[in-house]
C-alpha cells in the first residue's frame, strides 16, 4: 500500500513483462489483447530496466532466471526504483525458502512455470482491479486533504478539529490570546489563522521572538525610541507594537520575557498605549496580541517567574494544542499533506509513501511533533529520485528494535546541533538547502554548527 496524495490525469494502466521465455515480445501483448493494459515484454534485463523508468508500469512480471542477471537481483533494482509497484516473479524451479525470499523483497506473488494462460489472466485481471482502486483513493485522498485543510494546517482528529472550531469562533472578537503547546505543534500557524480571521486581517501580521529579544533591548525594540534616547539611537523609530497597528503580534516564547519587561507590557495590554523610550507622549494603538508558550505558565506564575496579572490578562483565550503522540490519527493526512507540498517544491513526481516508511513513521516517538516530521518529509523529498518514499529516504529513523542508535541523554543544544547535521548530510553538506528546510537564516545555521557541545552533566 502506499498513502496516495493527488488524482493524476486518469492514464491506461501498464504492465511490463521481463522473461526469458522464447518469443515472449510477442506471446505477452497477445494474451492480453483484450484487457484494459499496456503490455511492454522483453527478454532483455537492460531494455526492461529503461522501460520500467520510461514507463512506470503498476505491475511487472519478472522471470526468476535471466540471461545476464538474476530475477532476485533485478527485483530488488526495481523496488528501489519504485516500491509501490506490484511485482509477480515467475519461478521455473519451486522453492518455499526462495519464494519467501522474493516477498520479503518486495515481490508481491511467486507463480511456478509453466503458468495456465487463464490463471495468468485472472491474476493480471485482479492486479487492474486493485490498480483502478488505488486510482479511485487518490482522488479521494485529493479530497480529503482539501476538506480538512485549515489556513495551512491539515487534521481530522478530535484534538485538532476542537482547536480549529474555536480559532473560527473566537478570531473575529478576541483582543489577547495565549497559545500553548510542545515546540513544533504549529502555534505560530494557529496565530496566523487568528489573523487571517479577524476585523484586521488587511492590517499587519508582525512576529516577536521574545527568546532572542536581550533585556537590554527588549523595550526599544517592542515599544520603539526618540532620537538621542540612548547611544546609537540617530532617528526616531517605530517599536514591533506601533509596526503592528491595525493588525496583529505575535509574541513568542512569551514566558522568556523578564520581570521588568512583564509589567511593562501589562501595562500596554491594559492601556492600549505604547510610550517610546526616550519620549514623554503615548501613542494610542489598535492591535491583537497573541502570546505563544511551551512552558506551563501556571507552574511559572507559582514559581513568581510570571507575573499572574499578565498571564490572566493574556489567557482570557487559552487555546492548547495537542503534540502530534496525542493525533497520531492524523499522521497519515500530514505526511500526504507535507509530501504534496515538498515535491512541488522541489519539482519532482512523488506519489505517497511506502506501507514499510509508513510504519516506520507510525512507530517513532516525535519529540519534534508535527515540525519534525515536515523537516523529515522535506528531507526526504530531497533524497527521493523516484515516485514513492521509502525507508532509505528516512536514514535517521530506525525501527524498534532494529539496529537504530541507542538513545542517549544529551542536552537540547546537543539535540539541535545534531539534527542539524543530519539534516546537512541529507543534503549533501548543502548549507543554503539546510537552511531552507529548517526554516532558518543561513547566519543561525552557522552559528549552531559553529557551537561547542554541551557536556551531558547528572543529576538526581
Amino acid at each position: 500500500m502506499v498513502l496516495a496524495l493527488e488524482s493524476p490525469p486518469s492514464m491506461p494502466l501498464s504492465m511490463l513483462v521481463i522473461d526469458d521465455q522464447e518469443h515472449v515480445e510477442d506471446l505477452m501483448p497477445e494474451i492480453f489483447a483484450d484487457m484494459p493494459i499496456k503490455v511492454m515484454a522483453t527478454q532483455d534485463v537492460d531494455k526492461g530496466l529503461r522501460l520500467f523508468r520510461d514507463n512506470r508500469p503498476r505491475l511487472v512480471l519478472l522471470g526468476f532466471i535471466l540471461k545476464s542477471a538474476s530475477g532476485m537481483e533485478l527485483l530488488d533494482r526495481i523496488f528501489k526504483l519504485d516500491s509501490g509497484v506490484e511485482i509477480i516473479m515467475l519461478s521455473d524451479d519451486y522453492s518455499p525458502g526462495l519464494a519467501i525470499e522474493a516477498i520479503q523483497n518486495g515481490a508481491a506473488e511467486v507463480l511456478v512455470k509453466p503458468v495456465e494462460i487463464e490463471a495468468l489472466r485472472e491474476r493480471v485481471a485482479r492486479s487492474i482491479g486493485i490498480a483502478q482502486k488505488k486510482q479511485h483513493t487518490r482522488a479521494l485522498d485529493a479530497e480529503l486533504l482539501s476538506s480538512f485543510n485549515f489556513h495551512g494546517m491539515v487534521g481530522r482528529s478530535p484534538r485538532i478539529l476542537d482547536v480549529f472550531n474555536m480559532v473560527s469562533r473566537i478570531a473575529p472578537h478576541f483582543g489577547t490570546a495565549l497559545v500553548s503547546g510542545p515546540s513544533g505543534t504549529g502555534k505560530e500557524l494557529i496565530a496566523r489563522a487568528m489573523h487571517d480571521l479577524s476585523p484586521g486581517s488587511k492590517g499587519p501580521f508582525v512576529v516577536c521572538n521574545c527568546a532572542a529579544l536581550p533585556e537590554s533591548l527588549a523595550e526599544s525594540e517592542l515599544f520603539g525610541f526618540q532620537k538621542g534616547a540612548f547611544t546609537g539611537a540617530f532617528q526616531d523609530t517605530s517599536g514591533l507594537f506601533e509596526r503592528a497597528d491595525g493588525g496583529t503580534i505575535f509574541l513568542d516564547e512569551i514566558g522568556e520575557i523578564s520581570p521588568s519587561m512583564q509589567a511593562k507590557l501589562l501595562r500596554v495590554l491594559q492601556t492600549h498605549e505604547v510610550q517610546r523610550l526616550g519620549s514623554a507622549s503615548l501613542r494610542r494603538l489598535n492591535v491583537r496580541v497573541i502570546a505563544a508558550t511551551n512552558r506551563e505558565l501556571h507552574t511559572a506564575v507559582s514559581e513568581r517567574t510570571f507575573r499572574e496579572d499578565l498571564f490572566y490578562r493574556l489567557s482570557a483565550v487559552h487555546l492548547r494544542l495537542p503534540a502530534l503522540v496525542e493525533r497520531m490519527s492524523d499522521l497519515p493526512l500530514l505526511q500526504a499533506h507535507f509530501v504534496d507540498r515538498y515535491s512541488r517544491q522541489y519539482g519532482k513526481t512523488i506519489s505517497g509513501i511506502s506501507r514499510r516508511a509508513q510504519k516506520l513513521l507510525a512507530e517513532h516517538s516525535w519529540p519534534g511533533n508535527v515540525r519534525e516530521l515536515e523537516n523529515l518529509i522535506s528531507a526526504a523529498c530531497i533524497l527521493c529520485e523516484g515516485p514513492v518514499l521509502d525507508l532509505e529516504h528516512f536514514p535517521n529513523l530506525s525501527p524498534d528494535g532494529q539496529g537504530g542508535t541507542p538513545i542517549r541523554l544529551m542536552s537540547l543544544r546537543e539535540a539541535q546541533k545534531k539534527y542539524v547535521l543530519d539534516i546537512l548530510e541529507g543534503v549533501n553538506g548543502n548549507k543554503l538547502k539546510a537552511a531552507e528546510i529548517l526554516r532558518i537564516s543561513r547566519s543561525t545555521l552557522y552559528a549552531i554548527l559553529s557551537e561547542e557541545d554541551a557536556s551531558p552533566t547528572a543529576s538526581n
